[in-house]
């Protein structure tokens, strides 16, 4: 066999490969000496680091999660103070049509019907967007406004007489200023 040969080169090849893991296995397995243990003098600086570190961090993630929860509690504050304001504002148009109505004696039966579906809708609406994270201020004023509105609504189908009815009205008109104040004061 040639040292040039093709089967040579191979033959190098895997003495090298074999002579490389044992140079790696009698490396890895020299012993040092000495004693192992911790350098006294620096380790109450890195505890204290390390302490500093993670109260920075709890401090921190609580005020991002505080931030996170305002910004919830503005958003839900400010649909169901969206949808109050409008739906209210739609209910009294329609209630305000059957009074029109009546007290120009004209058949209400016409706006019977848009008069009562429109308070109960806004209703539905602030009722459907009174359960996020708000004062129990705002929720009772909010409550307040639903029993009043669908009270209204109960009258004009029932064609209670005027006395309930103007109660009914007057306890809807109070319920609204006061949930209208307790949105703004929540904004």
């Amino acid at each position: 066999m040639l040292i040039g040969s093709p089967g040579w080169r191979r033959a190098t090849q895997a003495v090298g490969c074999v002579a490389t893991i044992l140079l790696a296995i009698v490396g890895c397995t020299t012993i040092t000496d000495g004693t192992p243990g911790a350098d006294n003098a620096i380790a109450p600086a890195y505890r204290e680091s390390v302490s500093a570190s993670v109260s920075a961090s709890s401090a921190t993630s609580s005020i991002l999660e505080s931030r996170r929860q305002q910004s919830l509690t503005t958003q839900a504050v400010v649909r169901v103070c969206e949808s109050f304001a409008v739906s209210s504002k739609d209910a009294v148009d329609r209630v305000n049509d059957f009074v029109a109505a009546y007290n120009q004696g004209r058949d209400t039966s016409g706006a019977e019907g848009p008069a009562v579906d429109a308070l109960n809708h806004s209703a539905d609406a602030v009722e459907g967007d009174a359960n996020g994270p708000f004062s129990q201020q705002l929720r009772e004023a909010l409550n307040a406004y639903d029993d009043a509105a669908r009270d209204v609504a109960k009258a004009i189908r029932a064609h209670a007489g005027m006395d309930e009815f103007n109660q009914r009205i007057n306890q809807l008109n109070d319920a609204k200023t006061r949930a209208a104040k307790s949105c703004r004061e929540h904004l």
